[in-house]
């Protein structure tokens, strides 16, 4: 997943990567022996939420600086200071609410403003992630938008078990302006969908503000678990007999 994610950044030169959620650092290993040849070797820093995982990665010897830090809380560096971010099955984590103090529109919001601050003009992130349902997988990328990017998800063997989702994202001011169109087009097995203009008007009908429909869709929004939804409704109906 990391050799696919630095597929989609493109780096043609050494560059100093943020991993985020690096865990041990197995990442940031492979980011460390990227030869001359393909575009490194790079310089990397890591941040995580775990103590635990950070010892193990210290112990390993990585060769990356660590930093102890909760990406729902943002990114603790100053503006464009790096030239790419990655991130290895972490960010989903965000939209997970543990308690009703949690909110997590709010850190996803944190987050990418964060990070979207922290890369320079013309930077890339790369973030492969497992969105629990379409809802997830609109909530991350809405949220990345929001923030400033140019933002697009790319699905690797979709519709089986071994799906993953790479949230491919441009910082304006490069090549890219804004659209990840380009920077996928062309690689082999791709197929470039625009869903920008699938919204469906049945579907905005079916959600106006205080319908169950709408209040249904704020719950899932918050993180909060709700019946999966139905065609059928809960009318009694006639019984026919023949």
């Amino acid at each position: 997943m990391t050799h696919r994610a630095l597929e989609l950044l493109q780096l043609d030169s050494s560059s100093l990567i943020l991993d985020i959620g690096c865990g041990s650092g197995l990442s940031g290993e492979i980011l460390s022996a990227v030869t001359s040849t393909d575009g490194g070797p790079h310089i990397w820093m890591g941040m995580d939420i775990s103590p635990s995982m950070l010892d193990i990665a210290l112990r390993r010897e990585v060769e990356g600086d660590l930093v102890l830090s909760d990406i729902g809380d943002g990114i603790p560096f100053r503006p464009g200071s790096f030239d790419a971010a990655i991130s290895i099955s972490a960010i989903q984590w965000l939209c997970n609410a543990e308690s009703s103090e949690v909110n997590p529109q709010a850190r996803l919001s944190r987050f990418f403003n964060g990070l979207h601050a922290g890369l320079r003009r013309g930077g890339r992130a790369v973030c492969q992630f497992y969105p629990k349902n379409e809802l997830q997988r609109s909530m991350i990328s809405s949220a990345a938008v929001k923030a400033g990017f140019g933002a697009g998800v790319l699905e690797d063997n979709p519709g089986t078990k071994n799906a993953k989702f790479y949230l491919v994202l441009t910082v304006g001011g490069g090549a890219v302006q804004g659209d990840i169109t380009s920077v996928v087009m062309n690689m082999r097995d791709v197929d470039v969908q625009d869903a920008r203009r699938r919204s469906s008007v049945g579907e905005t009908k079916n959600k106006r503000k205080g319908n169950k429909a709408w209040k249904k869709d704020q719950m899932q929004r918050e993180g909060k678990v709700v019946k999966a939804s139905s065609k059928y409704t809960g009318r009694s109906r006639r019984r026919v007999a023949f």
